[in-house]
């Protein structure tokens, strides 16, 4: 089937306030390849990363469409897709190297896809996937936890800036796995941390291990910074303790003086979703951790971390607001915008 289809894309990396910066387009429809699904998109969540990639963008003569979380329906299949089938519920992160889901159909390697929880709504769905392959690839396939409940007992993890898209699913799946969690963020936004099992939500503001200290805690076997760590490094130095696992997930421009954490032994990660969909490593791994956090939502040992639904169509105009959000830098959880295009 040929003709044309709805997207939402832009031309070149400019302001929120320029009329330009995301238009109301029409595109071909696309053709699904052996391995893919094509995905009648409903809702889509808007990350930080979005927004990096527009105003980094370079002028083009064909629209660039991004989008990386969404929740849709299968509407064909690729020759070699066998286990998924037209009209099953699905959800996904993407990939930088395709057209994202700011489309009202979108080509998705079957790989990187899970079936959506069916405890939740498309909404609610749409802003999990990208925050959390982020988070459950730090904790378990970097920091070498145990994927399983209450196997971790008897650790303990700080996570800086907890009260983000990351830091909320983070969170949960660290409670989950039978870790003791402390979370920095603003005091208006603890009771968000309680709500997604942080134990022990700390002031970010001032000196970190100063605002520890009522905690009786001064050691961490884990440390997830999700902020840009330089400022940050010190205070980590002081609160990693020996064989500890550091990870972070936001570029810096600083040299990371880490030859501080030598007799330490500690172990440093950086975390970045689409490093396996750049290089084509370990693809399958996304679709499998969608699908085990689809079966913990479902039996109720996760929730949504959706704060804030835009509805009324995913248009420019809308996007433009999900956007506005988020350029803010001061998000709790995540917000999504729903269909129809």
């Amino acid at each position: 089937m040929t003709g044309k289809i709805a997207a939402v894309g832009f031309y070149e990396g400019l302001p929120l306030s320029d009329p330009n910066s995301f238009q109301d387009i029409m595109v071909p429809r696309p053709q699904p390849l052996a391995n893919d699904l094509l995905v009648a998109v409903r809702a889509v969540s808007v990350n930080p990363v979005d927004t990096k990639l527009r105003q980094n963008a370079q002028k083009t003569l064909t629209p660039q469409i991004l989008g990386f979380d969404a929740v849709g329906e299968v509407v064909a299949t690729g020759a070699n897709v066998h286990d998924l089938q037209v009209g099953d519920r699905v959800y996904y992160a993407g990939t930088k190297k395709r057209a994202g889901s700011n489309q009202a159909l979108q080509l998705v390697d079957r790989r990187i896809c899970a079936l959506a929880p069916k405890t939740l709504t498309e909404a609610k769905a749409a802003a999990m996937p990208l925050t959390t392959l982020t988070a459950y690839e730090l904790l378990f396939e970097k920091f070498g936890l145990v994927a399983e409940k209450n196997a971790n007992e008897g650790k303990k993890i700080l996570i800086i800036n907890s009260a983000g898209g990351v830091g909320s699913i983070m969170s949960q799946l660290a409670h989950w796995a039978g870790l003791s969690v402390y979370g920095t963020s603003s005091p208006h936004n603890f009771e968000w941390l309680r709500y997604n099992q942080v134990d022990y939500p700390i002031d970010y503001h001032g000196d970190l291990e100063q605002n520890l200290q009522a905690t009786g805690t001064n050691k961490f076997d884990y440390i997830a910074v999700l902020y840009a760590i330089t400022p940050y490094f010190e205070a980590v130095s002081n609160l990693i303790a020996p064989l500890g696992h550091v990870g972070t997930i936001v570029e810096v421009k600083e040299a990371l003086p880490l030859v501080a954490w030598k007799n330490l032994s500690v172990s440093f990660d950086w975390e970045y979703m689409f490093t396996k969909t750049d290089f084509n490593q370990e693809i399958e791994s996304q679709g499998k951790i969608l699908a085990h956090v689809a079966q913990l939502i479902d039996e109720g040992e996760l929730h949504t971390t959706l704060t804030k639904t835009i509805s009324g169509g995913i248009n420019a105009k809308n996007l433009k607001k999900a956007t506005a959000l988020v350029e803010k830098g001061h998000m709790i959880g995540k917000v999504v915008v729903t269909g129809p295009f």
